[in-house]
Formats: C-alpha cells, structure tokens, sequence
C-alpha cells in the first residue's frame, strides 16, 4: 500500500497524507486536490474505493450531432447548465464525420457509467434508423430522454419544436408581404422535422395560396443542413421563379442569401429569406436574418427536467412534449417584388 501511496502521491503531485485523506474520505481536502487524486488513481489503474465511486452517479451523457451549426453548441449550453445547477457533471459527446457513431458514443458513455443519456437529433430523427437501439439501451436501464425527432416505435419522452406551426408562422409572414411564389429549401426527406416542415408547409400554401398538392411540389427542394445546401436548393428555387425561400436551418438561409447575390439579386429587395432556428449571431449578419426562433431555454431545461424523474423513477410519460416557436423579423424579408410598386 505505501508504494501504491507514493505512486498516486507523485503522480497528483501531493503528499503521501493527503492521498491517504482522500481515500478515506476524511475532510480538509480542497476540491481540486481531491479531484487531482481521483485522477491520479484512474490513470494509473487503481480501483476508486466504492465510497468515492458514488461520486460519478452524477453524470449524464449529451450525444450531439457536429458542432458547426451553432444551434447544437446552444442547446448543449442549456442542458450542461441545467445539469450542473441540479448537481449532475455533463459529459458532451459529438458526432464527427468520419468519427465516432452514436452507437460506439452511447457505449463508451454506458461504460463510464453515466446516470442517464440526453440525445439530440440523433438516429432517433432518421425514419430509415432501426429503433432497437433505444430498446436495448432501455433494457440495460439506462434512463433517456430524445431531443429534435419522434418515433412511435421508442418508448421514451421525446422533446420537439412544432415544426409545422414553424412552416406556418413563415409562411403566413411572407404571403402577408405579397410572396405568392414561395419556396421550401430542406435537408433529406428521411428526417422526422424534415418530413413535419414538409407538411406544414404545403398546408400553409394551400390554405392561404390556394395552390393545389401537385403545385406545392415543384416548390419544395432537398438539400444538405449546410450553408452549401442551402445555396444549392435556393438556387434551384430562385431558377423556378420563387421570390421568397424558407429554409429549415440558420445555416441553410445564409447560404439561399448567397445564392441569391450570385444571381445578381439582392435580399430582400428581389428575393426574401427566412431561417429557422435563431442560432447565436444570426441577428448580425447581413441582412439581419428574419428567422423562426426554436425555443432552446424552454426545450433544453425540459430535457433535462424529464430525464432527471426518469433517473429519479418517476418516469415522465412516454410521449413528445412539443414546444411552440416564434416569428422574429429581422432585414431579410421585404414585399414581394411586383407589389412595393403598387398604390
């Protein structure tokens, strides 16, 4: 045991007492200190004594998809926040491509022995995803809750902006501008929000358009959720005739802008745009960006107020709480073209 001692001492960089301290549990040990001993044990391959092994109930995984849309960073911002007010250490997991899967991230988080798992926009989103993951993760008694994207084959609480109502609000917005060539810029069709976008979309155009079901189609273009796609998808949009693009993603709307000065039109002079999200800074780009606000703060302490009863066993019901999203006006939307000219 004093070779074990001095080995954990040196490597911590304290005394031999004090390691002795903290593996007794005995107060007068800064926090830091402990934590510098705790680490030390684990590097060098010791047990942590089951008394302090309890100390790591208190972390739970966030498993994100890659962190250049600045909406992912956000809600991770809110969740770790919340955790840490309610005493649990989160533990942020990212999907990179070419990296780690949410399958090997989901195990190395299980493996540490984390207390629960918070997933956003995860396979859970991918309709053409088996759902037996999540089954199997339930069947190890792993509490989790899924942000961004429903499936009715898992039984957990999922947590979701309303996409449709999103679709409305932008497009009631633009119609009220005069718009009646809108266009749809959008990620893969095999997303659960993509697919929901979808539908409000063509519903909004219907009832407020007048358009039938086959003219809603031409108007609705998939993409890549990037600045490249939605420069790709505007372009098409912008080449049919539309004089206003919304799109399903901040990312996606700074790339329709460029589109649009590409083909030598400004925004929103010639063309509108509006985003969807309200990720950080989207208020200072050029044009300031008209944008549905996903309601992060609301989203992301539900998230975790719901995997904390599921921890706690008292499991929320295994349903989607839906929260509602706001129009922001910002510089990027103006009247349709043939209509500021009007008396």
């Amino acid at each position: 045991m004093t070779t074990r001692l001095a080995d954990i001492a040196a490597q911590a960089g304290v005394s031999e007492a004090t390691v002795s301290r903290v593996l007794n549990g005995k107060p007068g040990v800064a926090a830091t200190t402990r934590q510098s001993v705790l680490a030390a044990l684990d590097v060098l391959g010791y047990e942590r004594p089951v008394r302090l092994r309890q100390r790591s109930e208190g972390l739970v995984g966030l498993i994100t998809p890659e962190l250049e849309n600045p909406i992912f960073p956000a809600l991770a911002q809110v969740i770790g926040q919340a955790l840490t007010r309610q005493g649990y250490t989160p533990i942020l997991a990212t999907q990179t491509p070419g990296g780690s899967t949410e399958d090997e991230l989901t195990e190395m988080l299980v493996d540490r022995g984390v207390a629960g798992i918070i997933y956003v926009s995860g396979l859970h989103a991918d309709t053409t995803a088996d759902m037996q993951r999540y089954e199997r993760l339930r069947a190890q008694g792993v509490p989790f809750v899924l942000v961004d994207g429903f499936s009715p084959l898992v039984q957990a609480p999922f947590i979701s902006p309303d996409d449709r109502a999103a679709m409305t609000l932008a497009v009631t917005h633009l119609v009220s501008l005069g718009h009646t060539r809108i266009g749809l810029a959008l990620g893969p069709k095999r997303y659960v929000p993509v697919q929901r976008k979808i539908e409000g979309f063509g519903r909004a155009i219907q009832d407020q358009l007048g358009l039938a079901l086959d003219d809603v189609e031409p108007l609705i273009q998939h993409s890549l959720f990037s600045l490249e796609g939605g420069q790709a998808a505007a372009t098409a949009l912008i080449d049919r005739g539309c004089t206003a693009v919304v799109c399903a993603s901040d990312m996606m709307a700074l790339g329709a802008i460029r589109a649009a000065r590409q083909r030598g039109l400004e925004v929103p002079r010639d063309v509108s745009v509006v985003g969807f999200d309200d990720s950080a800074l989207i208020a200072f780009t050029d044009p300031p960006l008209t944008t549905v606000r996903k309601p992060v703060p609301a989203m992301g302490q539900a998230a975790v107020r719901t995997l904390l009863e599921e921890i706690a066993g008292t499991p929320a019901p295994h349903s989607e709480f839906v929260f509602m999203p706001e129009l922001v006006v910002r510089g990027s939307t103006a009247s349709a073209p043939g209509e500021r000219h009007r008396p």
